[in-house]
């Protein structure tokens, strides 16, 4: 390696691992006049997921929401919705996504060296959120290596995504335990917390507090657990069938969601510092030229569904939307778009909710994998979809026909029933959307005429360029991952 080249590397790493997690708005927070506020494990985690999830919102809108036909744009060589997507696009998400893991990893270090086991186990699940995203987006990456270029690994090998799933478990089973035992908070560091300290009643004492906020992070580390499980449980080797039993038949050993109020939702607010991603921006900015498309739109008005209000735009007097993937040169007019109070939308924050998790329970009860009523999970999940996001389920919902659930159909219908409620739930939830689809092949998305790529969903993103360009070890990862394209399965697609 000449010197420039590896000069070049060095600075680039080293540009990831000392760009301040710090964003316009949290120096109040993480000013502690008494020490470096840098340092406190609690100080890292609210920058750093914060920025997680916010640039993941936006590229649930450039990218996620295009491709699943919750929009569709009307710029002719804007060609996303036909399945074209462009390498560019991919370095956007790697880069912030390994940026922000230095930072969880960091904080796992300093909560070991305080002994902290409550931030210890909150740093491993916020490792795991982010490194499944990458996994799950791109197949086989830089894992076991990756993030150590203070250690001199400038160019990290690649894991295959089946080793990176069994210690993503195994971190959560290391979370779980660990919360089990985990070391009290104080007020301060209650109210660092995104997620969970932000939502306890004004006053709360840090004797009240501090058990509600540790046994929160416990259930949103199972809960992510059972969607990991889930996404694994067609691979024999991952024994996901056999964990997901064990964790729903012992909640107390496992505990999970039991109600929207548990749900991991980092609550945006109009004024800094926890803004969304497209707080001061442009109405014309944020909608663009897309539209919301006709099965987006006609399957919530088929539902008489209250969250087309805080979702949709009306046009003519009625919600409509226009076909996706339709035909170059043959542009439809835009309808209904984003309502503008998205932009600021507290919700638009949401990791993984109680929903989600109704219709992951839907699923596996409905396949075997767990005892339990799928009937039940499906229903709760349908009527507190609808509540998590501050509305009443119309009194027939559960009786629409479109809605309910008949034990004499068949399990492919049942399973496009309960997809077809978890799509329209991973609203504007990083890539789920996406991922859950390449998984099962559900919702049932219409084809138009226009799309590209052999009308074949994109089953990852490809490698960044410069991935590509000064890796040494791409080569040899491509070998053992398969060619480095849109339609290459990830291991768990296989």
């Amino acid at each position: 390696m000449n010197i420039k080249f590896k000069a070049f590397i060095l600075l680039f790493v080293l540009g990831a691992m000392l760009a301040p997690s710090c964003k316009k708005g949290f120096e109040e927070i993480n000013t502690d006049p008494n020490t470096i506020a840098a340092a406190l494990p609690e100080a890292l985690l609210t920058p750093a997921l914060w920025d997680v999830v916010t640039r993941n919102n936006n590229r649930a809108l450039r990218i996620n929401n295009e491709l699943m036909q919750d929009h569709v744009t009307t710029t002719d060589n804007d060609e996303i919705h036909r399945f074209v997507i462009r390498p560019a696009e991919s370095d956007y998400m790697w880069n912030n996504w390994y940026l922000q893991l230095t930072n969880f990893k960091d904080m796992y270090s300093k909560s070991s060296e305080l002994n902290n086991k409550t931030y210890m186990a909150i740093a491993l699940i916020c490792d795991v959120y982010v490194s499944s995203l990458l996994t799950d987006t791109f197949g086989d990456v830089p894992y076991s290596d990756a993030n150590k270029g203070k250690d001199g690994i400038y160019q990290p090998k690649f894991d295959t995504q089946q080793s990176i799933y069994l210690d993503l478990f195994r971190k959560l089973e290391e979370a779980n335990t660990l919360l089990a035992s985990g070391n009290a908070l104080t007020l301060e560091q209650i109210a660092y917390d995104p997620i969970y300290g932000r939502n306890l009643p004004t006053g709360t004492t840090a004797a009240v507090g501090s058990p509600i906020v540790i046994n929160s992070w416990r259930k949103l580390g199972n809960s992510m657990y059972l969607r990991l499980l889930m996404r694994a449980s067609g691979r024999p080797e991952a024994n996901a069938i056999a964990k997901m039993q064990e964790i729903v038949s012992n909640t107390a050993t496992y505990p999970i969601f039991t109600s929207n109020t548990e749900s991991a939702v980092i609550r945006y607010t109009a004024t800094p510092p926890y803004t969304s991603a497209f707080y001061g921006g442009r109405l014309i900015d944020f909608n663009g030229d897309n539209g919301l498309t006709e099965f987006f739109i006609n399957t919530l008005n088929s539902w008489n569904d209250p969250r087309r209000a805080k979702w949709a735009t009306i046009d003519g007097g009625t919600y409509i939307g226009i076909a996706s993937g339709y035909v170059r040169g043959s542009v439809p007019e835009r309808r209904s778009t984003y309502v503008g109070d998205l932009m600021n939308e507290p919700l638009l924050g949401n990791i993984i909710n109680y929903p989600e998790l109704q219709f992951i329970l839907a699923e596996a009860a409905l396949k075997g994998y767990i005892t339990g009523d799928a009937k039940a999970y499906y229903e709760n999940g349908v009527i507190n979809a609808i509540t998590f996001w501050g509305f009443t389920p119309p009194a027939d919902q559960l009786n629409n026909q479109d809605i309910k659930w008949n034990a004499a159909e068949d399990l492919n219908i049942k399973m496009e029933k309960i997809h077809l409620q978890k799509y329209y739930t991973l609203f504007f939830t990083d890539f789920q959307q996406w991922f859950e689809y390449r998984r099962t092949g559900h919702p049932n998305l219409p084809k138009g005429d226009g799309l590209q790529n052999g009308k074949q969903m994109p089953s990852r993103l490809v490698y960044p360029v410069y991935v590509q360009s000064l890796n040494s070890n791409y080569s040899a990862a491509v070998s053992v991952f398969g060619a480095d394209d849109l339609n290459t399965k990830v291991w768990w697609n296989k």
